[in-house]
Protein backbone atom coordinates (compact mmCIF):
# COMPACT_ATOMS: atom_id res chain seq x y z
CA UNK A 1 0.00 0.00 0.00
CA UNK A 2 1.36 3.57 -1.15
CA UNK A 3 1.32 5.40 2.36
CA UNK A 4 2.51 8.40 3.87
CA UNK A 5 4.56 8.25 6.95
CA UNK A 6 3.18 11.45 8.35
CA UNK A 7 -0.93 10.55 7.43
CA UNK A 8 -1.61 9.86 10.71
CA UNK A 9 0.10 13.49 12.50
CA UNK A 10 -3.19 16.13 13.14
CA UNK A 11 -2.63 18.85 9.89
CA UNK A 12 -5.17 20.15 7.27
CA UNK A 13 -5.83 18.01 4.10
CA UNK A 14 -3.81 20.01 1.08
CA UNK A 15 -5.33 20.64 -2.08
CA UNK A 16 -3.08 18.29 -3.90
CA UNK A 17 -3.93 15.60 -0.84
CA UNK A 18 -7.79 15.94 -1.26
CA UNK A 19 -7.39 15.68 -5.68
CA UNK A 20 -5.11 12.71 -5.36
CA UNK A 21 -7.85 10.98 -3.18
CA UNK A 22 -10.20 11.72 -5.46
CA UNK A 23 -8.14 10.93 -8.28
CA UNK A 24 -7.57 7.34 -6.71
CA UNK A 25 -11.37 7.02 -6.33
CA UNK A 26 -11.38 6.92 -10.49
CA UNK A 27 -12.31 10.79 -10.66
CA UNK A 28 -10.24 11.49 -13.93
CA UNK A 29 -10.92 15.18 -13.44
CA UNK A 30 -9.33 15.62 -10.17
CA UNK A 31 -5.64 14.72 -12.28
CA UNK A 32 -5.74 18.71 -13.35
CA UNK A 33 -5.82 19.75 -9.74
CA UNK A 34 -3.45 17.36 -8.35
CA UNK A 35 -1.02 18.16 -11.74
CA UNK A 36 -1.13 21.89 -10.66
CA UNK A 37 -0.31 21.50 -7.09
CA UNK A 38 2.56 19.03 -7.43
CA UNK A 39 3.99 19.25 -10.97
CA UNK A 40 5.51 22.51 -10.90
CA UNK A 41 7.28 21.99 -7.55
CA UNK A 42 8.61 18.56 -8.62
CA UNK A 43 10.08 20.12 -11.62
CA UNK A 44 12.10 22.62 -9.61
CA UNK A 45 13.31 20.10 -7.16
CA UNK A 46 14.67 17.99 -10.37
CA UNK A 47 15.64 20.77 -12.43
CA UNK A 48 18.17 21.54 -9.24
CA UNK A 49 19.36 18.14 -8.91
CA UNK A 50 19.90 17.32 -12.41
CA UNK A 51 20.55 21.08 -14.13
CA UNK A 52 18.72 20.23 -16.86
CA UNK A 53 15.33 21.50 -18.03
CA UNK A 54 14.80 18.33 -20.19
CA UNK A 55 15.78 15.68 -18.32
CA UNK A 56 13.37 17.35 -15.37
CA UNK A 57 10.69 17.54 -17.58
CA UNK A 58 11.29 14.19 -18.60
CA UNK A 59 11.81 12.93 -14.52
CA UNK A 60 8.62 15.00 -13.68
CA UNK A 61 6.15 12.85 -16.69
CA UNK A 62 7.78 9.50 -15.59
CA UNK A 63 6.77 10.40 -11.88
CA UNK A 64 2.91 11.47 -13.12
CA UNK A 65 2.93 8.29 -14.79
CA UNK A 66 3.74 6.08 -11.29
CA UNK A 67 1.69 8.08 -9.71
CA UNK A 68 -1.28 7.27 -12.18
CA UNK A 69 -0.18 3.79 -12.35
CA UNK A 70 -0.14 3.04 -8.90
CA UNK A 71 -3.36 5.49 -7.89
CA UNK A 72 -5.68 2.62 -6.71
CA UNK A 73 -3.11 1.65 -3.97
CA UNK A 74 -2.98 5.59 -2.65
CA UNK A 75 -3.87 5.23 1.30
CA UNK A 76 -6.59 7.66 2.00
CA UNK A 77 -5.44 10.61 4.55
CA UNK A 78 -1.91 10.04 3.43
CA UNK A 79 0.22 12.95 2.31
CA UNK A 80 0.65 13.00 -1.56
CA UNK A 81 3.88 15.12 -1.59
CA UNK A 82 6.35 13.31 0.30
CA UNK A 83 5.13 10.52 -2.09
CA UNK A 84 5.92 12.00 -5.07
CA UNK A 85 8.58 13.88 -4.00
CA UNK A 86 10.19 10.23 -2.91
CA UNK A 87 9.03 9.66 -6.81
CA UNK A 88 11.02 12.16 -8.05
CA UNK A 89 14.22 11.34 -6.58
CA UNK A 90 14.30 7.87 -7.19
CA UNK A 91 14.07 8.57 -10.99
CA UNK A 92 16.28 11.38 -10.29
CA UNK A 93 19.42 8.87 -8.93
CA UNK A 94 18.66 6.27 -11.67
CA UNK A 95 18.88 8.76 -14.39
CA UNK A 96 21.88 10.32 -12.82
CA UNK A 97 23.48 6.84 -12.74
CA UNK A 98 22.65 6.05 -15.97
CA UNK A 99 23.94 9.46 -17.80
CA UNK A 100 26.54 10.70 -15.36
CA UNK A 101 26.38 14.54 -14.26
CA UNK A 102 28.38 15.79 -16.83
CA UNK A 103 26.05 15.19 -19.82
CA UNK A 104 23.41 16.18 -17.90
CA UNK A 105 24.90 19.37 -17.72
CA UNK A 106 25.02 19.67 -21.38
CA UNK A 107 21.99 22.36 -21.72
CA UNK A 108 22.77 24.00 -18.58
CA UNK A 109 25.28 26.43 -20.42
CA UNK A 110 23.23 26.94 -23.60
CA UNK A 111 20.23 27.66 -21.06
CA UNK A 112 22.53 30.15 -18.47
CA UNK A 113 23.38 32.22 -21.75
CA UNK A 114 19.65 33.04 -22.30
CA UNK A 115 17.37 35.01 -24.85
CA UNK A 116 20.05 37.38 -26.41
CA UNK A 117 18.77 41.20 -26.04
CA UNK A 118 19.18 44.59 -24.40
CA UNK A 119 21.64 44.70 -20.73
CA UNK A 120 20.01 43.82 -18.04
CA UNK A 121 19.62 46.50 -15.17
CA UNK A 122 22.88 45.81 -12.65
CA UNK A 123 20.03 44.54 -9.67
CA UNK A 124 18.96 42.10 -12.29
CA UNK A 125 22.16 40.94 -12.92
CA UNK A 126 23.31 40.46 -9.80
CA UNK A 127 20.68 38.47 -8.30
CA UNK A 128 20.98 36.63 -11.63
CA UNK A 129 24.84 35.99 -10.52
CA UNK A 130 23.87 35.37 -7.20
CA UNK A 131 21.17 32.58 -8.11
CA UNK A 132 23.96 31.38 -10.11
CA UNK A 133 26.39 31.00 -7.49
CA UNK A 134 23.81 29.55 -5.12
CA UNK A 135 22.90 26.82 -7.43
CA UNK A 136 27.32 25.91 -8.32
CA UNK A 137 27.61 25.90 -4.37
CA UNK A 138 24.69 23.27 -4.01
CA UNK A 139 25.89 21.14 -6.31
CA UNK A 140 29.12 21.61 -4.61
CA UNK A 141 27.37 19.72 -1.42
CA UNK A 142 27.75 16.08 -0.72
CA UNK A 143 24.33 14.66 -2.55
CA UNK A 144 22.51 13.67 1.06
CA UNK A 145 23.42 17.28 2.57
CA UNK A 146 21.90 19.18 -0.68
CA UNK A 147 18.81 16.99 -0.73
CA UNK A 148 17.60 17.30 3.28
CA UNK A 149 18.59 21.38 2.38
CA UNK A 150 16.24 21.47 -0.65
CA UNK A 151 13.76 19.66 0.62
CA UNK A 152 13.61 21.25 3.72
CA UNK A 153 14.52 25.18 2.86
CA UNK A 154 13.71 25.61 -0.93
CA UNK A 155 10.85 23.36 -0.89
CA UNK A 156 8.80 23.88 2.04
CA UNK A 157 8.51 20.51 3.36
CA UNK A 158 8.20 19.39 7.15
CA UNK A 159 10.75 17.61 8.88
CA UNK A 160 8.59 14.52 8.92
CA UNK A 161 7.83 15.09 5.42
CA UNK A 162 11.09 15.29 4.10
CA UNK A 163 12.41 12.37 6.30
CA UNK A 164 9.93 10.22 4.61
CA UNK A 165 11.24 11.06 1.20
CA UNK A 166 14.95 10.13 1.83
CA UNK A 167 13.73 7.28 4.34
CA UNK A 168 15.95 8.72 7.38
CA UNK A 169 15.15 9.73 11.00
CA UNK A 170 13.62 13.64 11.27
CA UNK A 171 17.00 13.95 13.54
CA UNK A 172 19.17 13.15 10.71
CA UNK A 173 17.04 15.69 8.14
CA UNK A 174 17.61 18.09 10.38
CA UNK A 175 21.63 17.19 10.81
CA UNK A 176 22.22 17.25 7.39
CA UNK A 177 20.20 20.27 6.90
CA UNK A 178 22.37 21.96 9.46
CA UNK A 179 25.52 20.95 7.65
CA UNK A 180 24.50 21.82 4.54
CA UNK A 181 23.64 25.17 5.38
CA UNK A 182 27.03 25.69 6.99
CA UNK A 183 28.90 24.43 4.31
CA UNK A 184 26.37 27.66 1.92
CA UNK A 185 26.99 30.00 4.47
CA UNK A 186 31.10 29.32 4.08
CA UNK A 187 31.10 29.66 0.36
CA UNK A 188 28.86 32.39 0.43
CA UNK A 189 31.33 33.98 2.75
CA UNK A 190 34.32 33.17 1.03
CA UNK A 191 32.96 34.63 -2.01
CA UNK A 192 32.58 37.66 -0.53
CA UNK A 193 35.87 38.07 0.76
CA UNK A 194 37.56 37.49 -2.27
CA UNK A 195 37.15 40.36 -4.20
CA UNK A 196 38.50 42.77 -1.11
CA UNK A 197 41.45 40.55 -0.80
CA UNK A 198 41.87 40.81 -4.58
CA UNK A 199 41.64 44.78 -4.27
CA UNK A 200 43.92 44.74 -1.18
CA UNK A 201 46.80 42.72 -2.93
CA UNK A 202 50.05 44.39 -4.28
CA UNK A 203 49.56 45.45 -7.74
CA UNK A 204 52.49 44.47 -10.60
CA UNK A 205 54.02 47.36 -11.95
CA UNK A 206 53.74 48.11 -15.47
CA UNK A 207 56.74 48.27 -18.33
CA UNK A 208 56.07 52.56 -18.24
CA UNK A 209 55.57 52.70 -14.23
CA UNK A 210 58.67 51.21 -12.98
CA UNK A 211 60.72 53.76 -11.24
Amino acid sequence: MVKSAVAGEASPTSVADQAMERYADGDETAFATLYDQVAPRLYRFAARQLQSRAAAEDVVQQALLQIHVARAQFTRGAAVLPWAYAIVRRLVIDLTRRRGREDLRADLAQEAEGPSGAAAPDEAVYRMRSEAALRRDLLGLPPALREAFELLKLEGLSVAESAEVLGITRGMVKIRAHRATVALRRAHLARERAPSELASAPQPVGEGEAT
